[in-house]
């Protein structure tokens, strides 16, 4: 496991090394997104996890995009993504989470799948941990109280003009899935506001809450590259968050 997991990372920087050489001013990951204002909801599971994020029951201000990771054609099938900056639950502290369109259960979860429309799955890919040790996956589903997102990025801003664009929180241990909260998409941003936003899943973390593993590890350096690249500002340096999550691998 642990070789497949480095052949991965090599592959990951491989691509990134690609896609760098042909991009300059925009996003070489996930180019072409919206981004809105928004909350998150939360009301936990049966069992703690260990992570205060997801144990305590509130309601905190988001900022979120949702995007096409290739960059194809409207409609046409992508590798999906929906970023999610949650604003606290501790004040002044942010926390990023990434997620991509992925397969359903225990073994398909860890797959990233073209998909055509945004009313699907997304996955964490790889796991998270918590302040107890513990591990499991995260996603974000379509919610079947909300309205349809449609396939294209101007039907999911149609959506949550009206108020109707909404994801489920769900956290996947083993073959277990518990919806854990809400997602609600508010105002669109505009492009400018856009271009700015910076997500690091794994600076933007906190101690009870972060990713694992040596292809997380291998964003970290993609991310903060792709930032740098396109003149938007990086998250500040945190090489003990870095370290973590190789470590955890």
């Amino acid at each position: 496991m642990r070789i497949a997991a480095t052949l991965t990372a090599a592959a990951v920087a491989a691509a990134v090394a690609v896609r760098v050489a042909h991009s300059r001013d925009r996003r070489f990951l996930h180019p072409d997104g919206r981004s809105f204002t928004g909350d998150l909801e939360i009301w936990g599971g049966l069992e703690p996890t260990g992570a205060a994020l997801l144990d305590r029951p509130g309601r905190h201000p988001v900022t979120l995009r949702i995007s096409k990771g290739i960059g194809t054609r409207p409609g046409r099938p992508d590798v999906l993504g929906v970023a999610v900056r949650v604003h606290g639950p501790v004040a002044g502290r942010r926390h990023d989470l990434l997620f991509s369109t992925a397969g359903r259960g225990r073994v398909l979860r860890h797959v990233p799948v073209l998909r055509s429309g945004f009313d699907t799955v997304y996955g964490s890919i790889l796991p998270y941990r918590s302040g107890t040790g513990r591990t499991f996956h995260l996603a974000v589903q379509a919610d079947p109280d909300g309205g349809p997102l449609g396939r294209t990025l101007e039907s999911v801003v149609a959506a949550a003009r009206h108020d109707n664009g909404r994801l489920l929180l769900a956290l996947a241990d083993g073959d277990a899935v518990e919806v854990v909260g809400r997602l609600r998409f508010g105002a669109a941003l505009s492009d400018g506001q856009d271009a700015a936003l910076a997500f690091d899943p794994v600076r933007n973390v906190t101690d009870d809450l972060h990713p694992t593993g040596l292809v997380h590890g291998s964003r970290a350096a993609a991310y903060r590259l792709s930032q740098r690249w396109r003149g938007a500002r990086p998250a500040a340096p945190n090489p003990a968050a870095v370290a973590r999550t190789n470590l955890h691998g």
